[in-house]
């Protein structure tokens, strides 16, 4: 009998934060051995509990969750993420340009079904958040990644994104703050990808799930305020900024230009109807989240727990030879740099597996990102800070060794 084969479309679909690598890790601890995971974000793993108002909204509601809700979400939740499309300063939002989803995932993953066809493309951070490049593939899309710029704090480099742009080019994707590099994006970066996307009449696409956890009194600019004629599709949710990733409850508001997307509207409309609705409990959390004590806010200031570890983190891994690392303004996570003339890796997750075997420590390598050089790894400071000193200093000391074996010491 013929095998059953997966769909073609999942041909360059990845997703290498829960890769080859993690179903590795996870033989490892069946097999006993306990591993150090620095592989995603996720808050509850490492002591990082939701706001306990949040999770007594969502027990004191359950009796009225059972059955289904609207389509784009229950009343509650939309009315308060238009309260703070307001505060953000976006314009001309209504409820009906407000869809709650089951996380931002979910939402991506509608947004590009909904706008693409074969042939069409989407500019796509290098590196990316993954499910972007996965999103775009799965709709039949075609990615297209523009370059950010290391030396010049991990922002877009913008001749490269103009220079990518062709006929078939649909939206830009931004990310920001930035997953994984931890940057933020001032407002004339900003300004000039809404001009580009003027120019060319591009849907902008902004991820900006990390909008709250900013570190040295960083603020943070919407994209969709600089602008009330870009069409513009903003993604956030409660998974980081409240630590609640088990609660899926995210959203996409539309705003700018909407006459000129009504057949694209209706789209999204058709697609949200089919999944129903999103889950009802996490949606009770949407408005007491964002109404509520922004605890957020303590975690990220001089002093708080998340400070405290990026801050640690960083000096920890930068005191590595060979490693560098732009210090994130933003997000949980940090993208340093092996020096290729000290690591000269051609195998990346090959040496974030080697890595993982030898120390019981898990990262992603930088190619997951979709990053086209085997020469960064994300790493997640999400630990308390005993911990990390552990984790970095596995590390440290497995690099060492690397650099032995290869004669780079």
């Amino acid at each position: 009998m013929q095998p059953i084969r997966k769909s073609k479309k999942l041909d360059n679909v990845c997703y290498d934060i829960r890769g080859p690598v993690l179903a590795r890790a996870k033989q490892m601890e069946e097999d006993g051995q306990k591993i150090i995971k620095l592989n995603i974000g996720n808050l509850a793993a490492f002591g990082f509990d939701a706001p306990e108002e949040i999770q007594q909204d969502m027990i004191r509601n359950l009796p009225n969750s059972a059955g289904y809700s609207d389509s784009k979400g229950i009343f509650a939740a939309r009315k308060a993420i238009m309260h703070y499309t307001q505060e953000k300063k976006i314009k001309g939002v209504t409820l009906e340009d407000i869809y709650v989803g089951n996380g931002v995932s979910e939402l991506i993953v509608m947004a590009m079904n909904a706008l693409l066809d074969a042939g069409d493309e989407v500019l796509v951070p290098a590196p990316d958040y993954p499910l972007w490049t996965a999103a775009v593939s799965l709709s039949g899309g075609t990615p297209i990644h523009y370059l950010c710029d290391e030396a010049n704090d991990w922002l877009p480099d913008l001749d490269d994104m103009r220079a990518k742009i062709t006929p078939n080019t649909k939206a830009i994707v931004i990310i920001n703050p930035n997953n994984p590099t931890g940057a933020l994006y001032p407002d004339a970066t900003l300004q000039a990808i809404v001009a580009m996307a003027r120019e060319h009449g591009l849907i902008v696409c902004a991820d900006e799930v990390y909008d709250k956890v900013l570190y040295d009194d960083a603020v943070h600019t919407s994209i969709a305020s600089l602008s009330e004629d870009v069409l513009t599709l903003t993604f956030n949710g409660l998974s980081k900024n409240y630590r609640s990733c088990g609660y899926r409850a995210g959203w996409l508001v539309v705003s700018g230009d909407k006459r000129r997307a009504t057949d694209y509207i209706e789209g999204l409309n058709m697609l949200a109807s089919m999944r129903l609705c999103a889950n009802v409990p996490g949606q009770w959390a949407i408005q007491t989240a964002l109404g509520g004590y922004q605890s957020i806010d303590d975690l990220v200031a001089e002093g708080g727990r998340m400070r405290r570890q990026r801050d640690l983190a960083h000096e920890l891994i930068s005191a590595i030879p060979g490693v560098s690392c732009v210090k994130p303004k933003a997000t949980l996570y940090m993208f340093p740099r092996l020096d290729p003339a000290v690591y000269p890796i051609t195998d990346d997750q090959e040496f974030i597996s080697e890595l993982l075997q030898e120390e019981k420590v898990l990262l992603v390598q930088g190619t997951g990102f979709n990053w086209p050089h085997p020469d960064h790894f994300r790493l997640v400071f999400l630990p308390h800070e005993d911990d990390l000193r552990e984790a970095i200093g596995r590390v440290a000391r497995f690099l060492e060794g690397y650099r032995r074996r290869h004669g780079t010491a």
